[in-house]
């Protein structure tokens, strides 16, 4: 009997760390697979304003999204704990991000300058003024999906 209930716990977890890898609550930019690798086998296929803006309206945290922003604000780096690049993005749809970026994981982007276009790749946190994207990172233990920034032309992740 106590055989039978460590094969089941062991399976459970073993289901439980594959779904933690690929969570079911991913929002796409779009179902093109492209260069960066990124998987294009989304459960759910929206705009990046559609996804941030339902994101920010049901005040969900965890969802992975992608879109792009044009840079109002650079901020300064965090340097408590892990490194952050932080800068503020608008969205077509005239919502703002806070991007989070950790440059103690990803190189950071030292020519960025408010009026760039910053593509997106990220985990999506939120809070009262608009939300955080982070993970816009590789995950050096793999149990995250890679998030990325690319700004132009090169990819940081």
């Amino acid at each position: 009997m106590i055989k039978k209930i460590a094969i089941f716990v062991i399976i459970a977890f073993t289901i439980y760390g594959y779904f933690q890898k690929k969570p079911d609550f991913i929002a796409s930019f779009d179902d093109k697979v492209s260069s960066d690798n990124q998987s294009s086998s989304y459960q759910q296929s929206t705009t990046s304003d559609e996804a941030v803006a339902s994101a920010f309206t049901n005040q969900q945290s965890d969802v992975q999204v992608k879109g792009s922003g044009v840079v109002i604000v650079t901020l300064a780096d965090d340097t408590t704990g892990s490194r952050h690049q932080k800068f503020i993005l608008k969205l077509a749809s005239g919502q703002t991000l806070l991007i989070s970026h950790n440059i103690d994981l990803a190189p950071r982007i030292n020519s960025l300058s408010k009026g760039d276009t910053v593509d997106f790749f990220g985990e999506y946190e939120w809070n009262a003024k608009g939300g955080v994207v982070h993970w816009t990172h590789h995950d050096p233990n793999g149990r995250h999906i890679d998030g990325w920034l690319k700004h132009k032309g090169a990819t940081y992740q």
